[in-house]
């Protein structure tokens, strides 16, 4: 009994040690991050979709402080690099963006063309895809960032981008009018 208290204990000061060196050298071993890539990193959309060609937002942030172009974000589109052009302080270059449209969109898989190959789950950079192998696979719109990155490798073609409507969730709940608010009484309207 007397064996497993005292092992007991050394392992509770072993781990008090150790713990204390670990939160002392995260004090003094800090690394500062670059204030211009966290600004950056701020700007832009941060859905990881990697069609940039980066892995992620923050390293292409990294990329662009570098001196990289800042017009690959495409999910962002000319909003975004108008806002990493302010933060560096450079001009807006032009771009040509291939949608105008400001709709968001998802991916959609046909049901019936989907063989449950997996690659479209395996492809997607947030699991918006659920599925299994051999069976279909459905995307969740709520979580689907609308990167494409699951298009490329179907090999059936059952994935399609399509536009968001506007729903509940998009709509303006600002009934101010002439910078007033605008009151509706239903029982005086006879």
């Amino acid at each position: 009994m007397t064996t497993l208290i005292i092992t007991l204990i050394i392992v509770l000061l072993l781990g008090g040690l150790f713990g204390g060196l670990l939160g002392f050298a995260s004090v003094k071993l800090k690394v500062e991050s670059d204030p211009i890539v966290d600004k950056v990193d701020a700007v832009l959309p941060q859905i990881q979709c990697g069609q940039c060609g980066y892995p992620g937002c923050k390293p292409y942030a990294e990329a662009v402080a570098n001196g990289d172009l800042i017009t690959k974000c495409i999910p962002g589109g000319q909003e975004t690099v108008v806002k990493i052009a302010d933060v560096l302080g450079v001009a807006v270059p032009e771009t040509e963006f291939a949608d105008p449209d400001p709709r968001p969109e998802i991916a959609f898989i046909d049901e019936n063309m989907c063989i449950g190959c997996t690659k479209c789950i395996q492809a997607c950079p947030v699991d918006a895809i659920i599925g299994t192998n051999k069976a279909m696979h459905t995307v969740i719109p709520d979580l689907c960032t609308g990167c494409g990155l699951c298009v490329p490798p179907c090999p059936t073609d059952c994935i399609t981008m399509h536009k968001v409507e506007s729903g509940i969730k998009d709509w303006n709940w600002q009934f101010e009018q002439h910078g007033r608010i605008h009151v509706v009484n239903l029982c005086d309207e006879k």
